[in-house]
């Protein structure tokens, strides 16, 4: 757990496995997903503005889950901690789980627990293909408790080599997987029941932040108010927030 001058979000070098750190590049995060197994139907997009309303509709149906990049400071963890602290960790498993969560044991996989969170959730694990890396990894996970579907990540060689071509082709040079890197990745979806989650592998579980209606998504006034902007607000200006999402796949 991280102290309140510890701004990083992963684990001490050398205690776990780790990743080279994830670009937020929807380029780079669509071919990664798709080498793995999702649809060509899908793909990620930049989200240019989460308070413009005009620019998210340049965005295409359906759109699926999003992912926001945002700095971790001081201020994000000790509203982390107080929050998780009365929660005890989550034990889900199985066909019954509202959401498919994995805890991150990784460092600096942030951006790929990212995506597992997205594609595994909601109408979006409809579009992965079956009998695909991707179709495996989420059929053998299910049944597992998350300490157990922690190690099936860490042992997954398909994961970890989509994501080091992934990582080693952002357009600015990439961080050695053992830097300390003080930005993460959080995934918002909405599930079938019209629930909205944010799915966090540092966090002790998925959690559910409010019901949308049936025509609302995960660019909703609503869901934008309950995830993003609210991480907007706690922070202030900081211009290193992005956020990209999963959608329809813009024609050629």
């Amino acid at each position: 757990m991280a102290s309140a001058t510890q701004t990083h979000p992963d684990p001490a070098p050398g205690s776990s496995p780790a990743f080279i750190p994830l670009e937020a590049n929807p380029e780079l995060m669509t071919k990664l997903l798709h080498k793995l197994g999702l649809s060509n139907a899908l793909q990620m997009h930049d989200v240019y503005s989460i308070e413009e309303r005009s620019l998210l509709e340049f965005i295409p149906q359906p759109r699926l889950a999003l992912l926001l990049v945002f700095p971790v400071s001081a201020a994000y963890e000790s509203q982390r901690m107080a929050e998780d602290a009365p929660v005890p960790d989550y034990a889900g498993k199985g066909d019954q789980e509202p959401v498919l969560w994995f805890k991150q044991t990784i460092r600096n996989a942030c951006g790929m627990m990212g995506l597992l969170h997205a594609v595994s959730n909601g109408p979006a694990r409809d579009f992965v293909e079956s009998d695909s890396d991707l179709d495996k990894l989420i059929k053998t996970a299910m049944p597992l408790a998350p300490p157990e579907r922690s190690k099936l990540i860490e042992q997954t060689q398909a994961l970890a080599s989509a994501h080091h071509e992934a990582a080693s082709q952002g357009a600015t040079a990439a961080p050695d997987a053992q830097d300390d890197v003080d930005l993460h990745y959080v995934c918002f979806v909405k599930t079938n029941d019209g629930t909205l989650w944010e799915l966090d592998g540092r966090r002790k579980g998925p959690i559910a932040r409010g019901k949308l209606a049936e025509e609302e998504d995960v660019l909703s006034v609503s869901a934008l108010q309950w995830g993003p902007l609210k991480f907007l607000e706690r922070e202030g200006a900081d211009m290193r927030f992005c956020c990209v999402a999963l959608a329809g796949a813009l024609d050629d």
